[in-house]
């Protein structure tokens, strides 16, 4: 023991260093005991998805007029100009009608027919000939906030457009707006377009219209044909109209007269709808003899579309309500994206419209 306690005292510094390495060992094999004994901890780390951002379907604006494709909802919310385009043969062919969204026809006088052209997003370079204005054009065009572009009227008819209730822009006040071609002798030579008219709504104030639009659908050519070939009298053979289904484009090519209906710039004038409604055409003084042609109430009409045709009634309760167009059950039939063509033939005086398959 003694010679123990002598060497310690001798060597006391690597004592020191062996009970350090002693209790280090000691320490660890511990350590790994009580770590074999010890279950493993779970961490509830909560798993965080982050799921990718749905693309936004891209908006699609339809224009309120003709229920086609627009680029955006300003387009949306332009204003609705009518013009008054003559159809006499001298004023043949026109310019502008191929765009137009909306086209009324009627007769004016004599039977010669006369249409009422109605635009929102659609702006022809040159519309014309201008032609008068009748009161029963602008008991259709009242319903669209419609300005009113015509180069004079019927007594009835401008006492109407110039009480302060409507868009009036007539040739008579608003004379640079339009223009008399060359090429053309009075009074079948007024043209104008939509960077004047456009201006001239702007100047007025006119940046908008509030209408009720006709229910829209993407037409689709039907699988059978019923009506390829539609045959329309209103008047007499230089007035007359008809029209051939195009299954491929699905629209209906229109002729006048025995000969293709031409735009002058635009070709072929071809609506995606065409509707003739039965009307009553009478004769009343104004500044002379007019034409009257029945406006408010109803009756019968005929729709032209996907190849078929629907029966249907037309009903206007008032110079400033939506004409409407319904079925047989009373639902107001969707109509097709495009131009609609519609036409006023006088029942009582004999006109008519017929179609066959072919």
């Amino acid at each position: 023991m003694g010679r123990i306690t002598t060497w310690m005292h001798a060597h006391h510094t690597t004592t020191l260093i062996i009970a350090g390495i002693g209790i280090i060992a000691a320490t660890s094999a511990v350590a790994a005991v009580l770590a074999y004994q010890r279950p493993e901890r779970t961490l509830n780390v909560p798993v965080i998805l982050h799921k990718p951002k749905a693309t936004p379907a891209p908006q699609i604006f339809y224009s309120p007029l003709t229920g086609v494709v627009v680029p955006d909802q300003a387009s949306t919310q332009q204003a609705v100009t009518g013009i008054m385009i003559e159809n006499s043969p001298d004023a043949r062919p026109q310019s502008g009608l191929k765009s137009a969204g909306v086209v009324f026809e009627a007769i004016a006088e004599g039977g010669i027919t006369r249409f009422l052209a109605l635009y929102q997003e659609s702006k022809p370079a040159l519309v014309g000939p201008v032609r008068s204005v009748r009161l029963y054009y602008v008991d259709w065009l009242a319903p669209f906030q419609a300005s009113v572009a015509h180069v004079g009227g019927s007594k009835f008819a401008l006492d109407e457009v110039r009480n302060g209730s409507y868009r009036d822009l007539d040739q008579f006040f608003n004379g640079a707006s339009y223009w008399r071609a060359t090429d053309r002798y009075a009074p079948h030579n007024v043209y104008t377009n939509f960077q004047r008219l456009d201006a001239l709504n702007t100047k007025k104030g006119y940046a908008t219209s509030v209408f009720t639009a006709w229910p829209r659908t993407d037409g689709k050519p039907a699988k059978t044909v019923t009506a390829g070939t539609i045959n329309v009298h209103i008047s007499g053979a230089l007035y007359d109209s008809s029209y051939v289904y195009d299954p491929v484009a699905n629209n209906y090519i229109r002729s006048e007269s025995g000969k293709p209906h031409l735009d002058r710039e635009g070709g072929n004038i071809t609506p995606s709808v065409v509707i003739v409604m039965d009307t009553v055409e009478s004769r009343i003084f104004e500044d002379g003899w007019r034409e009257q042609i029945t406006t408010i109430g109803s009756g019968k009409a005929h729709i032209f579309q996907n190849g078929i045709v629907t029966e249907a009634t037309w009903t206007k309760s008032d110079r400033g309500s939506q004409i409407k167009f319904t079925d047989t059950t009373g639902k107001e039939i969707a109509l097709n994206r495009g131009q609609t063509w519609i036409t006023a033939v006088p029942a009582n005086q004999g006109g008519k419209v017929t179609w066959r398959v072919k």
